[in-house]
């Protein structure tokens, strides 16, 4: 099976260490978490109304742009929130505190 007329197996390769940072948890804090929660309740309902009132999809049409920008603040509220130390870092931390 492909996907994208890639084959399955040729995925696994296309994994990159900025894929691998993306899916690190973040600490978001209250206010952070409720800007994203206000942005992707706005960017939900603009692209419903969009999507329920077009008669052709653009990338040029102001609501999709508008959406562009909603979620472009998305990903830099959430980039902007520090990365959580994984286990393995928490634990080289207790044991190695100099290293820190």
């Amino acid at each position: 099976m492909a996907v994208t007329g890639l084959p399955l197996s040729g995925l696994n390769r296309t994994i990159t260490a900025a894929l691998v940072l993306a899916s690190r948890r973040r600490h978001i804090t209250p206010q952070a978490g409720r800007a994203l929660e206000i942005l992707g309740h706005s960017i939900e309902y603009l692209t419903d109304e969009y999507l329920r009132e077009a008669e052709q999809v653009s990338a040029h049409d102001p609501n999709v742009q508008a959406v562009q920008i909603l979620m472009a603040l998305n990903r830099e509220i959430y980039y902007a929130c520090p990365l959580q130390p994984t286990f393995t870092e928490r634990l080289r931390g207790f044991f190695h505190p100099a290293s820190r």
